[in-house]
């Protein structure tokens, strides 16, 4: 499914990085949610699925010692060739490339909508893993009142209620610490989920 995923994105990355990549597509409240969470992560910061890099950017101009990572090889050359000062690799969030305990942060936006329902707790028990303890994870994604896939503009995705996520990240090992919904007219309704991992 996720190589599938990863043609579809390279096939129209150069689509893509032209409408979404760049912070001038992004909602105020998103990029206010996202700079307020990186205020209180110390330790290096993950943006999982960074797409183009613009958040990977952000994260990395509050002085956070941000990477990002992605799938898809033509998302991180775009990413490399706009913000040369930031690190991008190609990735699995499934399996990141760190030892366990040494990320401060994890920025997943919007990148794990194309994980199918039974195979999500995958990335969320890596994250969970990578996170050090007082770590966040901070979770973009689009809401639902049923966890359904539907007709994503790239590839199938899934809108999911924040319950049900947040029940998924219980399970992988995360406590959740808060939720928002964001809902705009003519718009799909939008959620987040911040959570850390939990204490043993």
């Amino acid at each position: 499914m996720m190589d599938e995923v990863s043609g579809a994105y390279s096939g129209r990355a150069s689509e893509y990085g032209e409408r979404f990549g760049s912070m001038d597509a992004v909602h105020p409240s998103d990029r206010q949610l996202v700079s307020t969470w990186a205020e209180g992560i110390e330790g290096p910061v993950i943006d999982a699925g960074c797409g183009p890099g613009q958040w990977t950017n952000l994260l990395a101009q509050q002085g956070l010692d941000a990477r990002g990572v992605d799938l898809v090889p033509e998302f991180i050359e775009r990413a490399r060739r706009t913000y040369p000062g930031v690190p991008f690799d190609v990735g699995s969030l499934n399996t990141l490339d760190v030892a366990a305990g040494t990320v401060g942060g994890i920025l997943a936006w919007y990148s794990l909508i194309h994980h199918e329902p039974t195979t999500i707790r995958i990335a969320l028990q890596e994250f969970s893993r990578a996170l050090h303890p007082g770590g966040a994870l901070l979770i973009g994604f689009f809401e639902g009142s049923v966890i359904e896939q539907f007709a994503h503009a790239v590839a199938p995705a899934y809108r999911w209620p924040v319950r049900d996520l947040s029940e998924e990240l219980t399970s992988a090992g995360f406590e959740v610490v808060e939720t928002h919904t964001r809902t705009t007219t003519g718009r799909r309704p939008h959620a987040a989920i911040i959570a850390g991992p939990t204490v043993q």
